[in-house]
């Protein structure tokens, strides 16, 4: 795989090396059992996937050079680049300006671009309809467009759906860049409709069972369907794709269960009239890291440390992942744990900041599960462990933990 050029400061010397020396010993991921940093007094189960994916180094690498190249003007970003605010801080502390947040809410109106501005698609892509609204303001939109290969695949699978005349159910959060960009990029060429989870979907397929009439249909799912959606003409033959950062385990649930709906409708005989088959939409990075996090939840931990940002989708389900065993921590730095008492964090499912105190088990060892999202730097991984370390004085030196796992 290619290898991107970021930099240095994203680069991790502890858990980014554990992560090589898993992937020298493991190239093809047979093994997704996390390593285990024992340090005596603490454990930590490092997990055998995490942080930055192909398309997020692809992202930074671009964005990067996109102010290297263009020192002498306006460099600005649609939204955030990835959803790690320790790496969008880093932009903006740079000079690019954000045009709007991350639910598309404007902070630079369009009259303020210039043909000659620079403009950085990010790693979620864009929509078709501000992808014209640049392309007339005279904007090179494809020079600096960081779009991830694997959205993009997704974007490619939909339109071979829609050249095959079947709609196109999206699994996403209807709000996040990614599936705004799916959802302009698959209505140009199918009737197209989001659902967020199982429940959304239990709805939908009682519509196609009949169960619910057109008028639900249109207020259930209201701001989620193309124009001129007609639930009786367009709920005939579909095919289901995903925001590539949901869950795969609920993405495949889902259309295994439109796929079942689909045959209690028409039939066994007919059900390939009707339903496509579309699990290469999957993103690796995604499977790998939730593959990951359900290895962790193998080991007899005490807590699980999560790191990432907080509007992170993938974050959030390693999050929701973890939760089901352990007592789990998300947190975006180092800086929210304030010390071995005290620890700030997020609490996703009800969106809000919590902070809670005798968070670190007294016991020994203490064992901990750490990872984090795949636009999280390993540095800032490296970081928590850090600072989580020197609350235990008994502990083991770093160097002769590395030494260790390096000569195992």
């Amino acid at each position: 795989m290619k290898k991107f050029d970021i930099p240095s400061y994203y680069r991790s010397s502890i858990t980014g090396r554990v992560k090589e020396i898993r992937k020298e010993s493991d190239p093809r991921k047979k093994d997704f059992s996390p390593a285990v940093m024992d340090f005596g007094a603490v454990q930590f189960y490092i997990a055998r996937h995490f942080g930055f994916c192909y398309g997020v180094e692809n992202a930074i690498e671009i964005s990067y050079k996109a102010l290297e190249e263009n020192r002498d003007k306006n460099v600005f970003l649609l939204s955030q680049m990835i959803h790690n605010q320790e790496v969008n801080n880093d932009l903006v502390s740079r000079g690019i300006k954000f045009i709007m947040d991350t639910d598309g809410t404007q902070f630079i109106p369009w009259e303020q671009l210039k043909p000659d501005d620079i403009v950085i698609v990010p790693a979620f892509g864009t929509t078709l309809e501000i992808e014209e609204i640049l392309n007339n303001i005279g904007i090179e939109v494809q020079r600096y467009n960081t779009t991830c290969p694997f959205v993009e695949k997704v974007w490619k699978r939909s339109a071979k759906l829609g050249e095959e005349s079947h709609t196109i159910i999206i699994h996403g959060k209807h709000n996040h860049e990614e599936t705004r960009a799916t959802f302009s990029h698959s209505s140009k060429g199918a009737p197209s409709v989001i659902v967020k989870n199982m429940s959304e979907t239990e709805f939908l397929c009682d519509v196609i069972k009949g169960n619910k009439t057109p008028d639900e249909f249109y207020q259930f799912f209201e701001g989620k369907y193309s124009d001129g959606f007609d639930p009786e003409r367009d709920l005939k033959r579909v095919g289901v794709v995903n925001q590539t950062t949901m869950l795969a385990t609920e993405t495949q649930a889902i259309a295994d269960y439109v796929k079942k709906t689909m045959q209690e409708v028409y039939g066994e005989a007919d059900l390939k009239d009707h339903f496509a088959d579309t699990r290469d939409t999957l993103c690796y990075a995604t499977n790998d890291n939730q593959d990951a996090t359900y290895a962790l939840l193998e080991q007899n931990a005490d807590i699980a440390i999560v790191v990432g940002g907080y509007n992170s989708s993938n974050t959030s389900h390693i999050v929701e992942l973890c939760e089901r065993k352990y007592p789990t921590y998300f947190i975006n730095s180092p800086d929210e744990i304030i010390g071995e008492q005290l620890i700030n964090h997020y609490d996703y499912p009800n969106h809000k900041h919590l902070t809670t105190d005798n968070w670190l088990p007294k016991k020994s060892p203490t064992k901990i599960v750490l990872t984090s999202g795949a636009s999280c730097p390993d540095t800032l991984v490296d970081q928590v462990l850090l600072k989580i370390l020197s609350y235990f004085n008994e502990a083991k030196s770093v160097e002769t933990v590395m030494a260790e796992i390096e000569n195992q």
